[in-house]
């Protein structure tokens, strides 16, 4: 994989801006599907179990696992761990097989110790301001190693998942007037509220 890659310049035009974790998660995102022998998910075929926590560097990787898998946060079919970790669980819910890839402790430390990091992100720098020199050798080289110096790569294992079902059912809240999730609803008083206005209500 290369920058002139589609799947690499609609991976950038999601983020928004070019730095190593992106790229990273779309490498590994990929290699769980190969791994699988899986097709990218149209819909919730698959589901990604990210190791990822808050606040912390490189959660940009996974926005690449999102672009690569199809495992997206608006379809439902990705969860975060908080592990603070950055490997990824890619299951196929139809076969109930799973794969675990992770990126190389050496391949993460290199781009930590690179001047991308010290000299610019570590001092607050945000990632979109960081000189296209320094940045752009860091992508191609994460878009270019094989995978067996980048990730880590498990055997397939077993993995039940069962998907809890979705619901179509909704209220119209009776204090801010919003469509509101039905299993969402609270009581206050004689109102059916939404939560916000419940703890609005009760000055929280």
């Amino acid at each position: 994989m290369n920058t002139s890659d589609e799947m690499y310049k609609a991976g950038l035009l999601l983020h928004g801006h070019k730095c190593p974790a992106m790229p990273m998660g779309l490498r590994v995102g990929k290699a769980a599907l190969t791994a699988l022998g899986v097709e990218r998910a149209k819909d919730g075929q698959l589901m990604a179990l990210v190791e990822l926590g808050d606040n912390h560097c490189a959660t940009c990787f996974a926005d690449g696992v999102q672009m690569a898998t199809g495992c997206t946060f608006g379809k439902g079919n990705i969860q975060k761990l908080h592990y603070g970790k950055w490997g990824v669980t890619l299951i196929d819910k139809k076969t109930q097989k799973a794969v675990r890839v992770f990126p190389k402790a050496e391949a993460m430390m290199a781009n930590k110790k690179s001047v991308f990091f010290t000299e610019y992100r570590e001092k607050g720098v945000p990632a979109s301001q960081v000189p296209a020199e320094v940045v752009e050798p860091m992508v191609e080289r994460v878009l270019g190693m094989p995978d067996d110096q980048l990730m880590n790569i498990s055997d397939v294992f077993a993995y039940t998942w069962q998907d809890k079902p979705h619901t179509f059912s909704s209220f119209v809240c009776e204090s801010c007037g919003e469509m509101t999730v039905e299993c969402y609803g609270r009581i206050f008083g004689e109102k059916k509220v939404c939560i916000s206005c419940q703890q609005r209500m009760m000055g929280l």
